[in-house]
């Protein structure tokens, strides 16, 4: 979840209700197994925090459609913002918890909200150090845009354009209480 400057945050709008995530991983998953016909071959890589929590619940509703229990796996990316140090402003990758092979499998790569594409590219590099992975696919729940590296979503939950000033905030047990993709701003 994104995290306003000095904790100074103004609530705009709540853009899904846990039913709205509910339906939108569910029809993520569903397109996961359209695109790929099944889910041979298949494993599902959650970029930690919230992108683990999501990648088990897609996992969660392929298991339902297919009867198949898919390995899921854990990407640790910090990154290290610019409004928050000067330290970096690439994307540090601390540690992984994949523990299948990813040689000629096909990834789903899962975060919560896709927005510069950096996050996503210290992800891939992480993967490819587990071994050549025959595909690659990322799933969002929300892509708020303004990209500064060419990476899309190929399963998107919601597109939401968003301003500079304001960013998207996902809740998502067990990190949060409540299920809910929230609209903030800073003040």
């Amino acid at each position: 979840m994104e995290r306003g400057v000095n904790g100074v945050e103004k609530i705009k709008a709540v853009l899904m209700d846990a039913s709205a995530v509910s339906r939108a991983l569910k029809r993520i998953a569903h397109e996961i197994l359209e695109h790929n016909n099944g889910c041979e071959n298949l494993c599902i890589v959650g970029i930690k925090r919230r992108g683990v929590p999501l990648a088990r619940l897609i996992a969660g509703q392929i298991a339902q459609i297919e009867g198949v229990q898919l390995p899921v796996g854990e990407l640790d990316i910090t990154f290290y913002r610019d409004d928050l140090t000067t330290v970096s402003v690439e994307p540090i990758i601390r540690q992984e918890a994949i523990d299948f092979p990813v040689e000629g499998k096909k990834i789903i790569l899962v975060d919560d909200v896709l927005y510069t594409g950096r996050t996503v590219r210290a992800a891939l590099d992480a993967i490819m150090k587990h071994g050549r992975a025959a595909e690659v696919q990322l799933a969002v729940l929300v892509d708020r845009g303004h990209r500064e590296l060419p990476i899309r979503g190929d399963y998107v939950g919601k597109n939401v354009p968003t301003s500079k000033t304001e960013f998207i905030a996902v809740k998502i047990p067990p990190l949060e209480e409540e299920t809910a993709v929230v609209l903030m701003e800073r003040n």
